[in-house]
């Protein structure tokens, strides 16, 4: 049976990694070994990030939501507490969106919730 070398694969994965770490600073993106380690971790820092991100957003509907509603008079839980019990099914997205770009519209639901 022949010899079978396999120093292609090694390269090829080896080229492909460099690759992916170009523009790293220090030894990261020329030092296989650092390099990995380096990829890796950016993966797991991407993943969570990816969820973060939509937390944030998330956030940032709740504080504009609260600001247009403290402005027609009425706090955020309760806005939201009258919404629930009136049955008015506007999600967080979309009364953020009417808060800052259609006030006059968020202040009709909000009058509607009291």
């Amino acid at each position: 049976m022949p010899r079978v070398k396999r120093g292609k694969g090694h390269l090829k994965r080896r080229k492909n990694l460099l690759k992916q770490v170009k523009g790293y600073r220090w030894g990261r993106k020329s030092k296989i070994k650092l390099a990995r380690t380096a990829m890796l971790k950016a993966g797991v820092y991407a993943y969570r990030d990816r969820r973060n991100k939509k937390r944030e957003i998330k956030k940032t509907w709740q504080i504009k939501i609260n600001a247009a509603s403290r402005e027609n008079s009425i706090s955020y839980s309760k806005l939201m507490g009258a919404l629930r019990k009136k049955s008015i099914e506007l999600d967080k997205k979309i009364l953020a969106n009417l808060a800052e770009h259609h006030p006059a519209v968020f202040a009709k639901v909000a009058e509607e919730a009291k």
